[in-house]
């Protein structure tokens, strides 16, 4: 008889689960935009529902083991509570875009997972199929699907506030670049070299890479950390004219408005990656072929940016201001590159003449 209700928990606890993964491949597709969309607010209040039924799944195991009616009548009321959130926040991503749904999918499979572990946990402890000294522990187990469900709250509720955040993070790694640029040292003079006693027998650490710039070196130095700053302050300006397209937004008829905003993501995380392979050219010896060629891209993506703001009519003369400075500072750079190329093949022509 007990055996017969421990394999039948056990079956039930795996036709939920199906149930449960089943729901889940929702997510892999995007929501239809004819469907109905589900208020976010509803949505939280489902996901504040489904941590009490984990509290109560935890309670059954603060004293003596529950009984099978008890265990199987929680699980009930859980796996329906889960399967009400999951059906509500698929419902909530009608006219999400691609940014906003990756942050959802991944906080609902964080809550799924340590729902999986929390009602596992509980029939593999009632079955007695753990060793004594492993058993789980159902109320910390039921102390992570809190947690899962709390963190989901930090999820954003929109396209622009996921996309903006987004954005943000490109804006924070470039600034780690600027600090970079602005630690660079020149080589110091030879006669003051051999004074300190410092080594130039060329056996420095990588880490002194930046210690050794030749004026030439450090004058691209300076000029690739005021692109870096005036890139950020882009962005600065990129996510202020983002944060106005609150009222733009609508989730019944905003595909190309929500491409839009993907679209820009795209650029900056693109120049992002262009502004790190920028300051990695910085450090001798100095690749001035690559650096134009990364200049260009710079430029390509800015014009993009414009343009693609300037189509959603949302542009501000503080963003317009920042774009023009950046764009003078990458003609400036060119400027340089160039001449740095003439030199460089002039000295070229001399060592082969030399040579001869």
């Amino acid at each position: 008889m007990v055996k017969s209700k421990k394999e039948d928990l056990n079956q039930f606890l795996i036709s939920h689960l199906n149930t449960i993964y089943d729901t889940l491949q929702l997510f892999d597709g995007t929501a239809s935009p004819t469907a109905d969309k589900f208020n976010w607010n509803d949505v939280l209040q489902m996901s504040d529902h489904l941590s009490k039924q984990a509290t109560i799944v935890g309670m059954l195991w603060t004293g003596e083991s529950p009984k099978a009616e008890s265990l199987t009548e929680t699980m009930e009321s859980y796996f329906n509570a889960l399967q009400g959130f999951l059906l509500c926040c698929h419902g909530s991503t009608v006219g999400a875009g691609t940014t906003l749904s990756s942050i959802i999918h991944v906080s609902v499979k964080q809550i799924v997972d340590s729902s999986f572990r929390l009602l596992q946990g509980s029939v593999c402890l009632y079955e007695g199929s753990y060793e004594k000294d492993k058993k789980p522990s159902i109320p910390q187990l039921s102390g992570v699907v809190w947690e899962a469900c709390s963190s989901f709250k930090k999820v954003p509720a929109t396209n622009i506030t996921a996309i903006g955040r987004a954005i943000t993070q490109v804006a924070v790694s470039m600034k780690d670049v600027l600090r970079e640029m602005k630690e660079v040292k020149p080589a110091c003079p030879s006669s003051e070299c051999e004074a300190s006693g410092d080594n130039m027998s060329g056996d420095d650490d990588d880490e002194d890479l930046g210690d050794n710039l030749s004026p030439e070196e450090m004058e691209v130095a300076t000029i690739v950390a005021e692109i870096v700053s005036e890139t950020i302050s882009v962005i600065k300006e990129l996510i202020r004219v983002i944060s106005g397209m609150i009222k733009l937004e609508n989730p019944k008829d905003n595909s190309g408005f929500v491409e839009s905003l993907e679209k820009l993501l795209k650029l900056c995380r693109g120049t992002g990656v262009q502004i790190d392979e920028l300051g990695a050219c910085v450090y001798p010896p100095q690749e001035t072929e690559k650096m134009k060629q990364t200049v260009k891209i710079i430029q390509g993506n800015l014009d993009e940016v414009e343009a693609e703001v300037k189509g959603l009519k949302s542009s501000t003369d503080g963003f317009s201001g920042a774009c023009g400075k950046l764009r003078n500072l990458l003609k400036h750079m060119e400027t340089e590159l160039g001449n740095r190329s003439e030199a460089e093949l002039v000295v070229e022509m001399q060592n082969v003449t030399l040579g001869n």
